[in-house]
């Protein structure tokens, strides 16, 4: 039987819209990846906390680090505690803190379970910070932290150095000290201003090029404590530009999730494979986690049309879930979340389930369902209906 309700249009009506009828995604088991993949994960808000959500953080662990589980199930690496989990958007240090040091606790009973943690500045108060060493204090304050729990640092852009920085070379010292002492290799992170403005002109300079000679003069001057760099610019040129003039063995982790596929796939440059293709530490791989892992194994094994057409729909899903303005994505990969069952409600940290309009869940549930990413098929419809009730739809 067809399963069908009417959604919002962007003439402002209603129209029926009938489910496809396609199987949902589900990779085999024990798939094996010749890329390495980080998920960065979203944190699950409890609606039961005693929390007024814009000023205070309440998360319900247990559904948080089953998602965690999840996605370990799905041979998929956690990028934890990053901007998807609302890092310094409604995730405060102390909390982010308690969320790595669960998640490397619960990934030490899983065989071969990835997690890279980050490690920022987000605990100062900004706009008292004046110096450069005040943000190396803060950065190794975190670092110290993160290290003690044995976690692998993902090193993000800090928008206290953003504030105080006045020229390449206060990057070059802060970057110079935190890697000199890192305790194993780092995940650099290079977040564009479309997903967080206060980051505008990082590395330096509002000239993507000359931040880019920045960046890998800094990552040339400590290739063996750089694991690799994640760059989430929605710029795929600036990305293969960079990837092929890193050092051999350093890693581009592309963060484009608009033409991630692509990316992944690579294009065969050069001589060192890794520097023709690009690993994936994203926030759409929480959203799209089935269809990751299952687009990944048939890469692995050789099958790139095969990884085309399953990644390939997932994309246009993608670019509406990121879509300008692009820091408030977070609401898409949740609401993705909870129709799929993996949480029990559509709250968020911050109360950010408020940040897009019914029109966008309309249309990214029309996508879900073309990218055959509705696990759970009814489930998805009468939540869904539950949404447009709220919104005088019945």
């Amino acid at each position: 039987m067809a399963l069908t309700l009417s959604l919002p249009t962007a003439a402002g009506g209603l129209q029926p819209y009938t489910l496809r009828g396609t199987t949902p995604i589900k990779p085999a088991n024990g798939l094996k990846f010749n890329r390495i993949a980080y998920s960065a994960a979203h944190v699950v808000a409890d609606p039961l906390a005693a929390v007024d959500p814009w000023l205070g953080c309440a998360v319900d662990w247990d559904a948080t680090i089953a998602y965690r589980r999840h996605l370990w199930s799905l041979g998929l690496g956690v990028a934890e505690a990053m901007d998807t989990a609302q890092r310094g958007m409604g995730l405060d240090w102390p909390t982010s803190l308690e969320l790595i040091h669960r998640s490397l606790d619960a990934a030490k009973e899983i065989p071969g379970a990835l997690v890279a943690s980050g490690c920022g500045t987000d605990h100062l108060v900004l706009e008292n910070v004046k110096t450069v060493d005040e943000v190396i204090a803060g950065y190794e304050e975190q670092m110290a932290a993160i290290e003690k729990l044995g976690g692998k640092l993902i090193v993000m852009a800090s928008r206290a150095l953003a504030r105080v920085a006045k020229s390449p070379a206060d990057y070059e010292r802060v970057y110079d000290r935190i890697l000199s002492q890192a305790r194993q290799p780092v995940v650099l992170h290079w977040l564009g201003d479309m997903f967080d403005p206060a980051l505008a002109g990082y590395w330096g300079s509002s000239n993507v090029e000359k931040a880019m000679d920045t960046a890998l003069g800094i990552i040339n001057a400590h290739p063996d404590k750089v694991d690799g760099i994640k760059i989430s610019l929605l710029d795929k040129d600036k990305e293969i530009a960079m990837r092929r003039r890193l050092p051999p063995g350093v890693r581009m982790y592309t963060g484009d999730d608009f033409n991630y596929a692509e990316l992944i796939a690579g294009d065969g440059f050069g001589k060192e494979a890794m520097h023709g293709q690009s690993d994936a530490l994203l926030g759409i791989f929480d959203a799209i986690a089935p269809a990751a892992s299952a687009a990944l194994g048939e890469l692995a094994q050789g099958n790139v049309e095969k990884f085309h057409a399953i990644l390939g729909p997932t994309v246009p899903l993608s670019r509406h879930i990121f879509a300008a303005p692009t820091r408030f994505y977070k609401t898409g990969v949740v609401f993705m979340a909870w129709l799929n069952g993996h949480q029990s409600h559509f709250t968020m940290v911050g109360g950010q389930q408020s940040t897009r309009s019914l029109q966008h869940f309309a249309e990214l549930f029309r996508l879900a369902d073309a990218a055959n990413l509705l696990e759970h098929p009814e489930l998805a419809m009468q939540r869904m209906k539950t949404l447009l009730a709220m919104h005088g739809v019945e």
